[in-house]
């Protein structure tokens, strides 16, 4: 079997594997539940950006093929990153929520780069999001920038063939939609505080502010 192919059935698997599911009411802000929901162990270890003891949180379910979260990494997170996170307000966390086999192999990828270098190649992946995820052929292209990112050919197969993985980026959707209700992208939790779809850096600040930071 070529590499190509191979590639292709190993998005074809990650297809079969996602499952739809459900979502609970949303809710604007935090309760016991929430709070043990958010604080709890996840199947994939948080990547935190800023100090760990940063006085406050900001956590985001994100999809690498969402071209709302896309816009929120590009046009609000560096004003965000540097307001809050840069200054040790508070500290950032992304944690997957794939919407489709596509953004879930490339969640795998951002974590086979090991956890020095996941955030920053889901930045690249979310600046060069036109140029492999809506092609006609995109996990071509997700190799490409994963290549440009110093990722191997052989270990872009290996990754996306790695079923453990694939299952625990599964795990983080099906958790989070099952504890937290979330069912779209971005979906953010400030301090707790629920924050669903785009907004700009005077939502953040006028929670943050509520918060008392």
């Amino acid at each position: 079997m070529s590499a190509l192919r191979s590639r292709r059935s190993a998005l074809a698997a990650l297809a079969l594997a996602l499952l739809a599911t459900g979502a609970l009411a949303e809710t604007a802000a935090p309760t016991p539940a929430v709070s043990e929901a958010l604080n709890a162990e996840q199947p994939l270890p948080d990547v935190v950006e800023g100090r760990a003891d940063a006085p406050a949180t900001i956590i985001e379910y994100a999809s690498m093929t969402c071209s709302h979260c896309a816009a929120f990494h590009r046009d609000v997170w560096p004003a965000l990153k540097a307001k809050y996170v840069d200054t040790g307000k508070a500290k950032f966390v992304l944690r997957e929520f794939p919407l489709d086999p596509l953004a879930a192999g490339a969640f795998m990828l951002a974590r086979c780069a090991g956890p020095e270098k996941r955030d920053a190649v889901i930045d690249r992946l979310f600046d060069h999001q036109a140029d492999w995820a809506f092609t006609a052929n995109p996990l071509f292209h997700l190799e490409q920038q994963l290549i440009a990112a110093g990722m191997s050919e052989a270990d872009f197969d290996a990754c996306l063939e790695n079923q453990a993985l694939f299952d625990r980026v599964r795990a983080m959707r099906d958790n989070a939609a099952a504890k937290l209700g979330i069912n779209s992208t971005p979906t953010f939790f400030v301090d707790g505080r629920r924050l669903g779809g785009s907004h700009g850096l005077d939502k953040f600040d006028e929670i943050l502010a509520a918060e008392g930071h």
